[in-house]
């Protein structure tokens, strides 16, 4: 058995992010709708960095940002993002009163929060809302911009239908006491990815029903959201006046109806590549054998850098514009590959998933190795794994 070392300086795996890519998306969405495009950056703009992502988006049709929770948007204005943010998922103990100073909006699913959200800010004085057309009169100084959420069918976050009109009602009284303004109503699909499911018409016509309800309270919510990335494809019924897009910015299209360009590639190095005989057993629990002679490359990238363990054994890699399959079982931070015959040196590199221009693996591929959704492929990406922007 014979091993060869890869040079000093070529031993990091390293992801890229082609803002290109998400560039062409935004505005492959804007172009689709007549409603607003919502941005969603959460979770590190799906694994492909936050604020690079949101500059991108706003500067290609979108208009708004969406996040999960305070500490995001906070994020976004300390890279002096300076669009409108709106923050869905938090605690009732968050720091609303900070969201509220930063001029970042707050999804409301509850009468404890809606109280929490008016409490924290009182008759505070945040930066007054100036993107909203027809935003209400910064004299008032409401003490926060909210968009009230209705579980339009998910039994996850949101107001149940039973809670809404008390909801609607309580969130107008706040209204008349300028604590707070009601400028959305939002809810999810739980079926979007599936265009036609009869889930989708359920929750249209539950969201619909909320939207009255919530006129007859007396509000008057200009954002109205329900669709997201599939359903911006494929359900215009659902888009009202504002079309929130996450999966879809970095090329993920969960209804498989539309082509979008990937944003991410991840490529490593082959740091040694060794000689083995057949019958050699590889990796932990020894899953594969050698069935003969062969050239193995092994490469610096493991789950503890986000590749799916469920991938061993059936995931691919490129090298020198050829497929070749990952062998043995995928470790903490490395992989192993069957080169065959092929003259694959240490220090060439591997592209583990890309766009697929180049017969690359892709992570749509990626994912269903794994079992899994490309959002969660694109979302795990460690630490470790060096990062660049093209």
């Amino acid at each position: 058995m014979s091993v060869l070392l890869a040079p000093r300086g070529t031993q990091s795996a390293e992801l890229t992010v082609d803002l290109g890519a998400i560039a062409e998306n935004t505005s492959t969405f804007a172009a689709r709708t007549s409603a607003a495009v919502m941005a969603v950056v959460k979770a590190d703009g799906f694994g492909h960095g936050a604020a690079d992502v949101a500059r991108t988006a706003l500067a290609n049709g979108a208009t708004r940002l969406g996040v999960t929770n305070v500490d995001e948007a906070l994020a976004l204005r300390d890279e002096g993002i300076d669009a409108p943010i709106l923050s869905w998922l938090n605690a009732v103990d968050a720091d609303f009163g900070a969201a509220g100073l930063a001029g970042v909006e707050l999804a409301v699913p509850s009468r404890e929060h809606l109280d929490a959200i008016a409490g924290g800010l009182g008759r505070g004085h945040p930066r007054p809302n100036l993107w909203d057309e027809g935003a209400p009169d910064p004299t008032r100084s409401p003490g926060a911009y909210v968009h009230l959420h209705l579980d339009t069918g998910l039994a996850r976050d949101g107001a149940e239908p039973e809670a809404w009109s008390d909801l609607c009602r309580a969130a107008r009284r706040a209204e008349l006491d300028r604590t707070l303004q009601v400028v959305g109503v939002m809810g999810h699909l739980s079926h979007a990815d599936v265009p036609g499911d009869s889930a989708n018409s359920t929750a249209r016509t539950r969201f619909a029903w909320g939207l009255q309800t919530a006129r007859a309270a007396g509000l008057r919510p200009r954002w109205r959201h329900l669709a997201a990335t599939a359903a911006t494809l494929t359900d215009p019924l659902a888009h009202h006046t504002l079309c929130r897009i996450g999966a879809g910015l970095v090329g993920i299209d969960p209804s498989r109806t539309t082509r979008l360009r990937p944003a991410m590639t991840l490529q490593a190095p082959v740091v040694t590549v060794r000689r083995v005989r057949a019958g050699t057993p590889v990796g932990y629990g020894h899953t594969w054998t050698a069935p003969a002679a062969t050239y193995l490359g092994l490469l610096p990238l493991g789950y503890a850098d986000g590749l799916p363990l469920s991938a061993s054994g059936t995931a691919h890699v490129a090298l020198r514009g050829r497929r070749h399959p990952v062998v043995g079982r995928i470790s903490m931070d490395q992989l192993v590959v069957d080169l065959g015959d092929d003259p694959v040196l240490p220090g060439e590199v591997a592209t583990v998933f890309g766009p697929g221009d180049a017969g690359e693996p892709t992570v749509a591929e990626w994912a269903t190795w794994a079992g899994t959704i490309e959002h969660e492929i694109v979302t795990r990406i460690g630490s470790r794994v060096r990062r660049r922007v093209a």
